[in-house]
């Protein structure tokens, strides 16, 4: 079963991130490198990607005149997407406990995060579409 592990922030909580020490900054990026290799190493790993700041994002809306409408960037926006891992897992739970181990990451000072991680299935449409 696929399952999209989405990590979302604020504006606010990338501004304290980007405050915190290098160290820290180091050891939270290790242990992130070191699930998505133990996920390599079990064959539960998909795909993992950051995403670009939302300043940089476009949302769009059909189309004019043959060309996409867009609608600037929404750096308002409260929460936005930060990254994304894709997993295939034979539990549900399974799905649970590498969210749990991401959200776990370590910030300053090596405590916990807890930065919550939003666990979804891939929607199962039947005729293979």
């Amino acid at each position: 079963m696929k399952y999209i592990l989405l990590m979302s922030s604020t504006q606010s909580g990338v501004a304290g991130y980007h405050k915190w020490p290098q160290a820290d900054r180091d050891a939270h990026m290790q242990v992130l490198g070191a699930i998505v290799k133990d996920l390599v190493e079990s064959g539960e790993f998909v795909a993992t990607q950051g995403l670009a700041q939302p300043a940089e994002a476009k949302l769009v809306r059909g189309e004019r005149n043959g060309r996409p409408v867009t609608d600037g960037v929404f750096p308002e926006a409260k929460e936005f997407l930060l990254g994304y891992w894709i997993v295939d897992v034979a539990t549900p739970e399974r799905a649970y406990a590498i969210a749990g181990k991401i959200s776990a990451a370590p910030g300053p000072g090596g405590v916990p995060t807890n930065m919550p991680i939003e666990v979804r299935a891939f929607a199962s449409h039947g005729g293979g579409h």
